[in-house]
């Protein structure tokens, strides 16, 4: 579990960094002494302008320390393949809200409309031809049910059919995250 202050220290490791990217400047120098940030966890840093998204990118499986990988997904989020036309640019560096989710190990569901909790739980979804996750927050900003959950994370993230996660050759796996952002002071 992450402490106030090892949240306040991801967030500005990852604030310095988008501005260093941005800048074409070397990235900051960064450290943490504790022990939450120095474990390999997943993440993903998300970056949004006045609510809209403009960058989000993350990893399940960190080689290294979570402060690390927070640094890595910050500087990935600035180049977010989604916004190739559309980058951040260091003129919207004052409006961008940056939001960490810190994941949780996956885990393997044998029936996800029984295991998934909406707003608890994100998906990943992998099958021999593609995968796509999303955070446990997007059902919550989407107000999608289960299926649309499941099935938006097919179609639009796994490049697959809208159902295919009912099929035998598709794994959901589902994980949970601690999310935390600057938007909330």
């Amino acid at each position: 579990m992450l402490s106030a202050n090892d949240k306040k220290t991801l967030l500005r490791i990852a604030r310095e960094t988008v501005k260093a990217a941005l800048a074409g400047t070397p990235l900051p120098i960064v450290t943490a002494d504790s022990p939450a940030l120095q474990a390999p966890c997943g993440a993903f840093v998300t970056l949004k302008n006045a609510g809209r998204l403009r960058g989000c990118i993350g990893t399940f499986r960190a080689p290294g320390p979570l402060y690390r990988t927070i640094q890595e997904m910050a500087v990935e989020a600035t180049h977010d393949p989604r916004f190739v036309n559309q980058r951040v640019t260091p003129a919207e560096l004052d409006r961008i809200d940056i939001e960490i989710s810190v994941l949780s190990p996956l885990e393997k569901t044998a029936d996800p409309m029984a295991e998934i909790e909406l707003g608890r739980h994100g998906i990943y979804i992998t099958s021999p031809y593609g995968g796509g996750c999303f955070l446990p927050q997007v059902a919550t900003e989407t107000g999608w049910s289960k299926e649309e959950f499941l099935s938006q994370c097919c179609a639009h993230k796994a490049h697959l059919p809208a159902d295919a996660w009912k099929h035998p050759d598709v794994t959901v796996y589902r994980f949970e995250a601690d999310v935390f952002g600057e938007a909330e002071g």
